[in-house]
Order: structure tokens, then sequence, then C-alpha cells
């Protein structure tokens, strides 16, 4: 949504339009069971049987935040068409941003393991979301997000006279929370483009944000950033995981 007052300036601001997949994360219902392909958050991944479950360097499995089958959400701009991203965390120390794996398989219609016995209930106590989501998707326009390095670095410059309480109403209207693809990201704190360079020229793979079942830290969020070429390409092993809170 734009503001009232900025509204003649809407061509100056259809720059800053992106394109965004907000998710729509609901709880599995008790004898529901979503499919080896389906999106989700948690639950059984799509491995095939010629590759290996992603384990932890302790040996631990790891397990899988989220699932998103790109062949069955709306398509945006350099995000792929078809496959299924996949991203994997170490259960117990998580918050540490230190082990994690993204996979993504362009081809979903391989023979796939089946036997995840060793996926305990205690692996996922320590979990940051609490049961497994069925994903539905939405694509929609956002026009900025006021706590996105890449949106502010160039919105103070083509928008430098603004009031505090134009910029107040600009941070109430450029939200950029929630469960989505692409897009801007927000954060609880600041982001952290603003200081390291390797992840500057990034941009926002998915986000996954706290509701009634999800809770990162305290009322945090979890971000994960890609370089723009890397994601043209598929290729997600520098893609990059951020997590904060309150």
């Amino acid at each position: 949504m734009i503001p009232e007052f900025l509204k003649n300036f809407r061509e100056k601001l259809e720059k800053y339009k992106l394109e965004t997949i907000k998710i729509l994360a609901q709880p599995i219902k008790n004898g529901q069971t979503l499919t080896i392909t389906q999106s989700k958050f948690l639950g059984k991944p799509y491995i095939p049987t010629h590759k290996n479950y992603p384990m932890c360097t302790d040996g631990t499995p790891m397990i899988m935040f989220a699932q998103f089958n790109f062949a069955k959400i709306p398509e945006i701009e350099n995000y792929p068409t078809s496959g299924i991203l996949q991203f994997f965390i170490h259960p117990k120390n998580w918050n540490d941003t230190e082990e994690y794996k993204i996979l993504f398989h362009e081809n979903d219609k391989e023979d796939y393991h089946t036997n995840f016995d060793f996926l305990i209930p205690s692996l996922y106590e320590e979990c940051p979301i609490y049961c497994e989501h069925e994903l539905t998707f939405k694509k929609e326009i956002e026009f900025g997000g006021r706590q996105d390095f890449n949106f502010n670095s160039r919105f103070d410059v083509d928008f430098p006279d603004l009031t505090e309480i134009e910029k107040e109403e600009i941070t109430d209207s450029f939200s950029a929370g929630g469960h989505k693809i692409g897009g801007y990201a927000t954060f609880t704190q600041e982001d952290p483009r603003m200081y390291e360079e390797h992840i500057k020229d990034t941009v926002l793979l998915f986000q996954i944000d706290t509701d009634e079942q999800i809770m990162f830290g305290d009322a945090g969020i979890a971000n994960v950033f890609i370089n723009i070429n890397d994601l043209r390409n598929k290729n997600f092993n520098n893609a990059y995981f951020n997590w904060d809170c309150c």
C-alpha cells in the first residue's frame, strides 16, 4: 500500500516495486498427511534415493524447517518455476546460524526415501516451528520495506525531505513482515546487510515470521538471502541464513 502523501510520486515509486509470494502457513489437522513433494514447514522431505539425508557435523540428523515446491507456486521474476527448495538446520543449535544446508532438487519425479524413523520427536524439542504446516501461496506487489537495506539506501536519497510523521507512516505502510518468498525483508533489529560486505548485494530468498505456532526467540523472524546471479542460476550453495528477535 502506498501512503496517501506519496501517491503523487507513484511513478517514482515504481522502481521500488518487487514481486513477492505471500505464504499462508496452516498447521496440519490431526490425521492429516502431506505428500512428500508438497510445500511445507517441517514434515518429511523429498530426498531422492541416490542422495543422502543431510547430517550435522556431530552426526545428528538435520531437521527441515521449510520445503517449497516451485511448480505449485506462482511465478515471480528470477525465482525457480519448478523444482523443490529445502532448508535444513541443526535441531539443537539452530540459533547459532552456523550449521544449515539449502538443497535444491530440479527433478521432483525421482524415486525418493520414505523411511524417516531416525527423525525422532526429541530432535524437534527446541524447534522454533512447533508443528508441521501446510503452505499456500499468493502473488503480491510490494513498494517497499522500511527495514530493508536495499530499500532504505535508495529511498532516503530520493525522498530526503520527509517529515518524521511521514517517515513513521512509511514505516507502517511499507511493512515487509510475514512468511514470504522474495520481496522485501524485515527484522526486529537491523538488516545485517548494512554491515556484512559479503551479503550486501543479496536479495531475500524466503522469510519465516513469528505467528501462533512459530516463534524465533522472543517474537523474532528468520530470513535467507541469496546473490541475485546465484538465484537466477539456481545455485543455492552460498545462500545466507539470518534471524533476530526483540
